[in-house]
C-alpha cells in the first residue's frame, strides 16, 4: 500500500533540510513511526475481523496503570450508526468511508463492577486522578493500535471530533457510568491520490528540553511557521499555522466545537473530578 520513506528522508520531511541525519539510528520500527501520516480519503474495503482482533491485541499490549486496563473500544460497522456518528463528529466523510472505525473509551465502568461485586468500595474513583489514568491508559492503547494498523499497510486517522457532541456520543454507544468515549480511530486503505504528506513538526530544540523548562523564542517559533506554512500551501489549505491553527484553537470558546461543556459531560457519566 505504497512505499515508505526512509528514517532520513521522513526525518527532512519533519524538520526541514537542515536536520542532521548522518548518524542516526534506525530500524523498520523507526521508519514507520517516522513516516506517520493522517490518511483522510479511503479506498473501498472493509477491515476483517481477524485484523481488528490483532489491532485490538496490539493495544491491549500498551502499558496500563496498575494493571487495572482501563480502556474499552467500540467498533462501529453498522453503516447508519456510522453515518449518524459521522454527523455528531463534525459530519466527516472519512468516519464513514474507513474500512473500519473505533471508538476509544476510558473505562472505569468494568473495574468499579468488579469491585463492587466483591464488596469493596469505589470512592477513589471520584478523584481526577483516576480520570486522567483512565484517560493515559485508553490514548496508549490507541496508539499502538494505529502503528499496528500501519506496520499492516494501512492509513489512519485519530478522530478528536467525537466530543463535539460527546453526549449524544454516549447514548448512541449506550455507555454505562464511568465510560467515557475519549476519540475515534479511522483505519483503512489509504487513496493513493490522498495528498497528505509527512507534516513538519516543531523543531527539537522547542520540545526537548534538558534538566529543566526552557520556554519557547520566537526565533524559532517564526523558523517552524514558515515551514509548517508551506506545507500547507503545497495541501491548498489556510498557511498560517499561528492565526489558522493555534490562535483559532486557544483565543475563545467557540474554538472549542462544541466542547466547553465537557466538565458537564464528565459529570453526567460519572466523573466528579474532585
Amino acid at each position: 500500500m505504497g512505499d515508505r520513506p526512509s528514517a532520513a528522508e521522513a526525518l527532512t520531511r519533519r524538520y526541514g533540510p537542515d536536520v542532521n541525519t548522518g548518524s542516526i539510528p534506525t530500524n523498520d520500527v523507526i521508519e514507520l513511526l517516522l513516516a506517520h501520516r493522517t490518511v483522510r480519503h479511503f479506498l473501498p474495503g472493509e477491515v476483517d475481523e481477524d485484523t481488528l482482533a490483532v489491532l485490538v491485541a496490539a493495544a491491549q499490549s500498551a502499558s496500563t496503570s496498575a494493571n487495572l486496563q482501563l480502556t474499552s473500544v467500540v467498533s462501529i460497522r453498522d453503516r447508519a450508526r456510522r453515518d449518524r456518528i459521522a454527523t455528531l463528529a463534525a459530519d466527516q466523510q472519512l468516519i464513514r468511508d474507513a474500512g473500519l472505525f473505533l471508538i476509544w473509551v476510558a473505562d472505569w465502568a468494568r473495574p468499579s463492577s468488579v469491585a463492587e461485586r466483591h464488596g469493596h468500595p469505589t470512592d477513589a474513583l471520584d478523584y481526577i486522578d483516576s480520570t486522567i489514568s483512565g484517560v493515559v491508559d485508553a490514548t496508549l492503547a490507541a496508539q499502538n493500535a494505529a502503528i499496528a494498523a500501519e506496520s499492516l499497510g494501512y492509513g489512519v486517522t485519530f478522530v478528536g471530533a467525537l466530543r463535539n457532541n460527546v453526549d449524544a456520543v454516549c447514548a448512541e454507544l449506550a455507555l454505562p457510568q464511568r465510560a467515557f468515549p475519549l476519540f475515534g480511530l479511522a483505519v483503512g486503505i489509504p487513496d493513493p491520490n490522498d495528498p497528505a504528506g509527512i507534516k513538519p513538526r516543531l523543531s527539537q530544540r522547542v520540545v526537548l528540553h534538558r534538566e529543566r523548562y526552557t520556554p519557547v523564542t520566537d526565533e524559532l517559533i517564526e523558523e517552524y511557521s514558515q515551514r509548517i506554512n508551506r506545507y500547507y500551501t503545497e495541501q491548498e489549505l489556510p498557511a498560517d499555522w499561528v492565526k489558522d491553527r493555534l490562535a483559532w484553537r486557544v483565543s475563545a470558546k467557540d474554538g472549542l466545537a462544541g466542547r466547553r461543556t465537557m466538565r458537564q459531560s464528565l459529570h453526567t457519566q460519572g466523573f466528579p473530578l474532585r
